[in-house]
């Protein structure tokens, strides 16, 4: 029977489903908060590239937390790549806002996280670079063209002597230098990943025999006339062409269907 309170009102019985109901409340680690704060702070510009945060003993003193939650905080940010830490006398934590390499670092473990078909790396590189390439011959710079031209160099003559890693190696310079003469932050950061991406998948000395180098040699030659001459359109086609053409005869060689990529294979690049 249901009891009645003081106005004689019924309260229902205990456990009842008619009383107000509540759902369980998630509520966010100390560590968390303080990082997602540290974060919104590096993010916005109010904490400049290279500024120290406060010693470990202020932070534990300003924000009430314990050492320990501080510390995990700061490590959230540090594997982020927002802080930098350095350790002994004159170290700290040092704010490190994100750049096109933080982009390139994401982008390619996605690829090798998901085991991104190497169809589908080509197809995007197909779809972006030559977008790249356009901007290139509208934006580049005397600077621009001379790294061209060096790389250029190194790659003919590595490509001449046979030695395959250090033509790969040119090769991947060669057009990451194209997208940085793009002046596109983004474009920079994704073609990066990308192109080091594809010279993992195709360290192949079957691959590139002696033809395939003095083809990949020419279109470059051509891209860059191009870039030179700041004729976009023809950078796009050209470009367009010369990544298609890499695609095909990467896809009749290599029959792998998967990336597998290792750290080590970009070390120093």
């Amino acid at each position: 029977m249901a009891s009645k309170d003081s106005a004689g009102a019924p309260t229902g019985l205990a456990g009842s489903s008619t009383g107000p109901r509540f759902t369980a409340l998630t509520v966010p680690k100390a560590a968390d908060v303080l990082a997602a704060d540290v974060r919104e702070r590096i993010l916005s510009g109010e904490l400049p590239e290279g500024s120290a945060l406060p010693p470990e003993r202020q932070l534990v003193e300003q924000t009430g937390l314990s050492r320990a939650t501080v510390r995990e905080a700061l490590r959230i940010l540090e594997v982020e790549k927002l802080l930098r830490i350095r350790p002994g006398r004159g170290g700290g934590a040092f704010v490190h806002r994100p750049d096109r390499e933080s982009l390139a670092s994401t982008v390619q473990l996605v690829i090798r996280g998901q085991q991104i078909r190497l169809d589908a790396l080509h197809e995007t590189r197909e779809a972006v670079e030559p977008a790249c390439a356009a901007l290139a011959a509208s934006r580049r710079t005397e600077l621009d063209l001379a790294e061209l031209d060096s790389v250029h160099s190194e790659l003919v003559d590595a490509g001449a002597a046979g030695d395959v890693p250090r033509f790969l190696r040119a090769n991947v310079r060669w057009h990451t230098i194209v997208a940085r003469a793009s002046g596109n932050e983004l474009l920079i950061g994704f073609m990066s990943a990308l192109s080091r991406s594809i010279y993992s998948a195709t360290d192949i000395e079957d691959f590139l025999d002696d033809d395939i180098r003095r083809v990949t040699a020419r279109a470059h030659a051509r891209v860059a006339q191009a870039i030179r001459e700041r004729d976009a359109a023809g950078a796009k086609r050209r470009m367009e062409r010369h990544v298609c053409a890499f695609a095909r005869a990467a896809s009749r060689v290599d029959r792998r269907e998967r990336l597998e990529l290792d750290d080590t294979d970009m070390a120093g690049e």
